[in-house]
């Protein structure tokens, strides 16, 4: 029998309904050799039963017949015991019943034919023994009593005689239902034998037939695989058309798809940040803030103040290194901190009378690495929104420590006595955080800080929330952020 793949009503294989068809069909197999072996077990079985109570019931009457009943009389004849007294016709009744019973439950011909005999028998030796109380109730002789007893005793023995046929009979009966049970077990045996070469054969026609429809989509899932992993993302499996793998092969396809898409856009991101890179470079070292510098050297050298030209040369060659870094992504929290430092200490000495900074920082992280460039554009955006806007000296600190006991998070804060946000504006430079602009331009004097926020958010993903503003109108604003210490660790 072959058993080919199920389909719906669309033209689907089913490998799940092929695999039940199979299951329900093994097992009905199965299960004839157990349903013939129960019915022709019973019918042995109730064959058997019917011989041995016809058997036993024989014994019982042909003792009764040729011992208890001549027994019986002999003792009524001598006087022992009067009609009243004896079982003569309760066995009697016995026997005509045994032989009813025995005939209503064999079903052989021949064992029929005898117990009709034994039935005659019966009617006969009842008739004498009649015929013998009646002549004793009319005050036979002793003589004549022991005649008729021995007449009856004849027909016991011949009734005997045919108990006997009978029991040999049932015993043939036996015989041919023991042989019909060997029958019955060889029967059984090929029986099985074929079911269990049949179901062998179904099985492995299955296996053939599941595996057949198996092997070829999951061989064109696994090259397609290959061809996602070696980068061919406009690789694309046929649908089998194979009810349980459709779904896994549109998935695929819908996969490789978005994969394609995600990297297509991670590109573009890539770009659009390398972009931003070079823009926050730009803002960073704007040609306002060259000229300023450039033109404060000049100042201080005409006021032959060379003290401080030395040290804002150093300051600003130091800054421009620091801000290269030779292309390097990561510096250590100290190089960061000292590139705030370079920049503070030109900011200082342009605006010694309204600037004045500090700068704390846990001694036992420095060492720890970080994104390069974050701290400057806080510390720039304090000074010309904050402390530039405000009267009398401007306060800035710079603090970084731990932010937790077990020292995974490192926190960030730049803080200011400055002008601060009103709530509105609060809650715009918040908005623009989040959401950005389809054109950075647009994001005004927060450039600078959507710049950062972006920068945190691409380097420590999850790991981070971005900047976080707190500010209040006439005293000062602080932007903090948190990073993790494992990714920074040297």
């Amino acid at each position: 029998m072959n058993f080919h793949l199920f389909a719906d009503r669309s033209g689907k294989k089913s490998l799940t309904r092929t695999l039940l068809r199979t299951c329900i069909f093994l097992l009905s197999i199965t299960l004839i050799p157990t349903i013939y072996s129960i019915i022709v077990s019973r019918i042995h079985t109730q064959q058997y039963s019917r011989i041995i109570s016809n058997v036993s019931t024989a014994n019982q009457i042909n003792r009764m017949v040729k011992v208890d009943v001549p027994a019986e009389l002999w003792e009524i004849i001598c006087g022992k015991k009067t009609i009243a007294q004896g079982r003569l016709y309760v066995m009697l009744n016995e026997i005509t019943d045994g032989l009813d019973g025995m005939l209503s439950k064999s079903h052989s011909a021949k064992s029929r034919e005898i117990l009709e005999v034994a039935k005659r028998a019966n009617t006969t030796l009842r008739r004498n023994v009649d015929k013998l109380i009646d002549q004793m109730q009319q005050g036979s002789s002793v003589t004549q009593n022991e005649a008729s007893l021995d007449e009856i005793r004849t027909i016991t023995d011949l009734f005997s005689d045919i108990m006997q046929d009978f029991v040999v009979s049932e015993i043939e009966s036996a015989e041919k239902t023991n042989e019909s049970i060997n029958n019955t077990s060889v029967i059984l045996t090929v029986l099985q034998l074929t079911i269990t070469i049949l179901a062998g054969l179904i099985s492995i026609n299955s296996f053939i037939t599941v595996s057949s429809a198996v092997r070829k989509p999951i061989s064109d899932m696994e090259k397609l695989s290959t061809k996602i992993a070696n980068g061919d993302l406009g690789a694309r499996i046929d649908i089998p058309q194979v009810e349980e793998l459709d779904g896994l092969a549109e998935n695929l396809n819908t996969m490789t798809a978005q994969i394609s898409l995600l990297i297509q856009k991670n590109m573009e991101e890539q770009r659009n940040f390398q972009k931003a890179e070079m823009k926050a470079l730009q803002a960073q070292i704007t040609p306002h803030f060259l000229y300023n510098t450039f033109d404060t050297i000049v100042w201080l050298a005409e006021e032959e103040r060379n003290d401080d030209v030395v040290k804002i040369t150093k300051a600003f060659s130091e800054f421009l290194r620091i801000s290269l870094s030779r292309g390097h992504e990561w510096i250590t929290i100290q190089q960061e901190l000292d590139h705030i430092k370079n920049y503070l200490t030109i900011q200082k000495i342009r605006y010694a009378d309204i600037l004045r900074y500090t700068i704390d920082a846990d001694e036992t992280l420095v060492n720890l690495k970080m994104i390069k460039l974050v701290l400057q554009p806080l510390v720039e955006n304090a000074i010309y929104h904050g402390i530039k806007n405000r009267r009398g000296r401007g306060e800035l600190n710079v603090t970084v420590c731990y932010a937790d006991e077990k020292k995974t998070k490192i926190h960030f804060s730049v803080r200011d006595n400055g002008a601060g946000f009103t709530e509105e504006r609060l809650r715009t430079v918040r908005n623009e955080l989040v959401t950005g602009s389809a054109d950075s331009e647009k994001l005004s004097s927060v450039y600078g800080l959507y710049n950062v926020n972006k920068k945190l958010k691409l380097y420590y993903g999850e790991q981070t929330d971005g900047l976080v503003i707190e500010s209040e109108p006439g005293k000062g604003s602080c932007i903090s952020f948190v990073i993790p210490a494992a990714m920074s660790e040297v």
